[in-house]
């Protein structure tokens, strides 16, 4: 896993750096290799059973998206639909290894910080409201059952899914409100680290 995790790190790292100083080709080139990389570390997991698939499916959903974003705005709709079926991928991973137990604080602190995030950027989404608010749904729930997996059953494979969901939606919450309310310094390399580290986390949770 050694060389894969360095393999990994530095094309995220290339990536989050072109992102910051704004270098486009190195943008189109190190962002899909990175979810290649992602993907083949997957697939090497020692401990690689069924439901792993979920997470490589996941993945293969998320390279798809991406690769939407780097076409045309109309294209931007069909992105959102990939990402939603990689979040989709991994809560159905997640939800295979809990049981129904809930504690409720959980989705009530989510369900405050979607409404807070769907104001900031409700005016400027237009005729993508109902996809955006689709996908922020599957998100916080995706978050829900990788903090309830943990909450239940505190191992270290499902602390780093916890985190790696967590890291996804922080990413996209960077994400939607510099790209729908106010841009800012970083807030590509910010997503982008978020998005990577989220990733990897749930991919790190099939080696331990």
């Amino acid at each position: 896993m050694l060389w894969s995790f360095i393999a990994v790190a530095l094309s995220a790292w290339i990536y989050i750096d072109s992102s910051w100083r704004g270098s486009t080709w190195q943008r189109w080139l190190f962002k899909p290799l990175t979810l290649l990389l992602l993907l083949l570390l997957a697939w090497q997991a020692p401990m690689f059973e069924a439901t792993g698939y979920l997470i490589v499916a996941g993945l293969l959903a998320t390279l798809v998206g991406d690769a939407l974003t780097l076409l045309p705005t109309q294209r931007l709709l069909y992105a959102v639909g990939a990402f939603f079926l990689s979040h989709l991928l991994y809560t159905i991973y997640f939800a295979s290894q809990m049981s129904l137990a809930i504690f409720w604080p959980l989705p009530l602190a989510l369900l405050i910080i979607g409404a807070l995030l769907v104001a900031t950027i409700w005016t400027r989404l237009e005729a993508l409201r109902v996809p955006i608010l689709t996908f922020i749904g599957m998100t916080l729930v995706m978050v829900w059952l990788a903090a309830e997996l943990y909450f239940f059953r505190p191992t270290d494979p499902s602390f780093s899914g916890f985190v790696g969901a967590s890291l996804l939606l922080l990413g996209n919450i960077v994400w939607l409100v510099s790209h729908y309310r106010h841009r800012f310094r970083g807030d590509s390399a910010i997503a982008a680290a978020c998005y990577f580290a989220g990733h990897f986390m749930i991919v790190r949770a099939l080696y331990i």
